[in-house]
């Protein structure tokens, strides 16, 4: 790492949004530094897809690739909502806590070079327009300081430089579509939502997804294997590390400190950050910092403020925390075949994605053809979640039924509540001393009426397809496994009642910018977020630079 002052600017995160700000920084010529808590994988070898283990592998944990939280306040469950509990035909239910209170199943998220797009399924999503407004429309959370146009450039320079693929679309988030690449052919269970969905008024379409259709830089296109969510070992999704990353290191400008944990923002005079301090290889550093752009994501980044008691003057970090709110129904339908076959998240619908468009719930909602992303692609998925028995009947159903689920996913918007925050544990800290993050999350009345809704249509849309029994069914109920979280350090005008500027500036610290999900101001109506980070790391670069 360059410990001489050479640095024009230093990021903390290699993620979606400090990959995207690097990228940008080097284009424009700056030298750049990223300190990333996490290590470096290896697709090569990391991801070993070919072996005959591949289904009971997950994404692989290396030293220093999760970062240490503890969970304060999940709220009690209330039994009248216990059709919305977790059970599969294998195990029954799931959920069987005496106290009532949600299991912590894990905030997840990967540190490393790439951060967690290393296990993403790749969905390439823009904000609906709506959601730039939402309290001016609805009454409830907050407005974005900026609109959709001013962010729309920018969504178009990251979905060309990760080669985007999906199909031209009638929704007036997609403007410009010219420069992506063609949608990928649906699957076999995409299909059978799309044709069940016509009967009940719920418009499927290609999901666009960052995983090549088309070579592209040297990657190759994506040979549907599946498993995203497991690593990718060709390259064709794009992932930060093999688009972002790889073109910043190629000009010779960026310099990755890994396993290269920060531990806290020094403040000097004139209201700027002078340095960081942290641990590397069991060695203490500390760097100056000109410019200091924090892309820890929404549950490390608002920690590492709380712990160097900066950028807090309005007390909104770790405020207004918005986590994934998900909801999953699956089942086996006779006469689908080969639906273990194709590209995970292939199809989506965005029928109530507009906040105001469910019943009962300020927020929106989409739904996904999950099949492949949730892991019904192998016969050990099948046997332990969806087929049940023993002996010759239990092999003869395997034979008769594999290839035949079915899945659909509901993913929706959170509204913030005082109740849902991060904080710093009073108790534990992590192996430098330094407080772990504590996660506060209550599922509000909105979020159950919504959580209700995903339920009604996601079954629905099963029993449509030719579904006659459920198998699998999970959701937010009563399990906090939030894959995206957001909030924490909100974007606004008003420094009484946020962290950042528009451009994602500090009021409080004029070198210190923040690039991650914590900036937002809602949470959209499901959308995949990474998107929208990268966009508004790349207005931040430019905004920074000029």
């Amino acid at each position: 790492m360059a410990v001489d002052g050479k640095n024009d600017a230093v990021i903390i995160g290699a993620g979606a949004g400090g990959a995207a700000a690097a990228w940008r920084l080097c284009g424009h010529g700056l030298r750049v530094l990223i300190l990333e808590a996490g290590p470096r994988f290896d697709p090569s070898v990391d991801y070993p897809l070919t072996n005959a283990d591949w289904e009971r592998r997950g994404f692989p944990t290396k030293a220093n690739s999760q970062g240490a939280v503890s969970y304060g306040d999940l709220g009690t469950l209330d039994m009248e909502d216990v059709d919305l509990a977790t059970w599969n035909t294998v195990s029954g239910r799931l959920f069987n806590n005496p106290v009532r209170v949600p299991s912590a199943a894990g905030y997840s998220q990967v540190q490393g070079v790439g951060g967690s797009t290393l296990h993403y399924v790749g969905e390439a999503h823009r904000l609906n327009p709506s959601s730039f407004h939402l309290a001016s429309d609805q009454g409830v959370g907050a407005d974005w300081p900026l609109s959709f146009d001013d962010l729309e450039p920018f969504y178009v320079a990251c979905e060309t430089e990760i080669g985007v693929a999906g199909a031209p679309s009638p929704s007036p988030r997609w403007p410009s579509d010219a420069h992506l690449q063609p949608a990928h052919p649906l699957s076999t269970s995409a299909r059978a939502l799309q044709e069940a969905g016509a009967k009940l008024g719920v418009i499927w379409e290609p999901n666009n997804r960052a995983a090549l259709s088309e070579p592209k830089d040297g990657r190759p296109n994506c040979n549907y294997c599946g498993n995203c969510s497991r690593g990718c070992p060709l390259g064709d999704k794009g992932s930060a590390d093999v688009t972002f990353i790889r073109k910043a290191e190629a000009t010779g400008l960026l310099t990755i400190g890994t396993d290269a944990q920060v531990t806290r923002l020094v403040a000097g005079a004139g209201g700027r950050i002078r340095s960081v301090t942290g641990v590397r290889g069991g060695a203490p550093f500390e760097l100056d910092t000109p410019i200091l752009i924090l892309a820890a994501g929404a549950v490390q980044t608002p920690r590492l403020l709380l712990a160097s008691d900066l950028a807090n003057s309005s007390g909104q970090v770790g405020r207004n925390f918005m986590e994934t709110l998900g909801w999953t129904s699956a089942g086996l339908c006779a006469g689908l075949r080969n639906s273990h076959k194709g590209l995970p998240a292939d199809a989506v619908s965005w029928t109530y994605n507009s906040p105001g468009s469910v019943p009962g719930a300020a927020g929106g909602c989409r739904f996904t053809a999950s099949t492949q992303e949730v892991g019904l692609m192998g016969p050990v998925a099948y046997a332990s979640r969806v087929v049940d028995g023993y002996g010759a009947a239990f092999k003869a159903q395997m034979w008769r039924n594999f290839g035949s689920a079915i899945s659909v996913s509901g993913t929706g918007e959170t509204i913030p509540d005082a109740r849902s925050f991060v904080a710093l544990d009073p108790e534990q800290v992590d192996d430098a001393g330094v407080p772990v993050a504590q996660i506060n999350s209550v599922l509000t009345d909105h979020s159950l009426a919504l959580l209700r809704f995903m339920a009604s249509q996601c079954r629905s849309l099963l029993a449509a397809a030719g579904v006659e029994e459920v198998r699998e069914e999970y959701g937010s109920w009563d399990s906090f496994t939030a894959t995206h979280a957001f909030g924490t350090c909100r974007m606004g005008d008003d420094p009484t009642t946020s962290v950042v500027d528009a451009f994602g500036r500090a009021h409080d610290v004029e070198n210190l910018y923040i690039a991650d999900a914590s900036v937002f101001p809602s949470s959209g109506g499901g959308e995949a977020p990474a998107m929208t980070i990268q966009a508004l790391a790349v207005r931040l670069a430019d905004r920074l630079v000029a």
